[in-house]
C-alpha cells in the first residue's frame, strides 16, 4: 500500500494554485502569460497512447518544448492562423487532485480536466486526465514553473478534431 499524500499539504496546494492559475490563463486566451508558466527545460504532450510515459519515442498530437510552445503562441495570437482568427470560447474545470510524489523541490499531480469549448453555436466537451509535474523556487509560489504537463484525452486513440485552444 502507498502513502497518502494529503492534498492539505502545503506543497500540494502550492502545486494546485498553479494549476488552477494555469487554467484561469488558458481559458482568458493569456496565451503569453501562460507560456511563462513552464521551466525553460518544461514539456507540454498531449499523447495518443494513453498509458505511455516514453513521450519522446511514442507518437503524440504534441510534444512542445520551448521552442514550439513559443512557436504555438504566436500561431495562437498572431492572427496569422485560422486557430487565432476563429479560437473558441473555453470554461474549464480541473479537479481530483490527487498529489503522486512531493518534494520540497517538487510536486507531481494528477487530475481531472472538463473542457467546454463553444464556438459558431457549438458546444464541444474535452474530458482529460492531466499530470504536472511543478517544479517549486526558492524565491516563492511566484518562480513556481510546470516541468511537465502531460494531457492524456479521455479519446486520445480517436480522431480528434483540431482545437483553437490549447488543452
Amino acid at each position: 500500500m502507498t502513502e497518502t499524500i494529503p492534498t492539505t499539504d502545503a506543497r500540494v496546494a502550492r502545486a494546485v494554485d498553479l494549476v488552477n492559475r494555469e487554467a484561469e490563463l488558458l481559458d482568458r486566451t493569456e496565451y503569453h502569460e501562460w507560456e511563462k508558466l513552464f521551466a525553460e527545460d518544461g514539456i507540454y504532450v498531449i499523447p495518443i497512447d494513453r498509458e505511455t510515459d516514453d513521450f519522446a519515442g511514442s507518437l503524440n498530437m504534441v510534444y512542445d518544448d520551448a521552442r514550439m510552445r513559443q512557436m504555438r503562441v504566436a500561431r495562437m495570437t498572431e492572427g496569422y492562423a485560422l486557430a487565432a482568427v476563429d479560437s473558441a470560447r473555453t470554461v474549464r474545470t480541473v479537479a481530483r487532485f490527487v498529489p503522486e510524489s512531493v518534494s520540497d523541490e517538487e510536486v507531481v499531480l494528477r487530475s481531472a480536466q472538463i473542457l467546454v469549448a463553444y464556438k459558431r453555436g457549438n458546444h464541444d466537451l474535452w474530458a482529460a486526465d492531466l499530470v504536472h509535474r511543478i517544479r517549486f523556487s526558492p524565491e516563492g509560489p511566484e518562480g513556481d514553473r510546470i516541468a511537465l504537463k502531460v494531457v492524456r484525452l479521455v479519446n486520445s486513440d480517436d480522431a480528434v478534431p483540431a482545437a483553437g485552444f490549447l488543452l
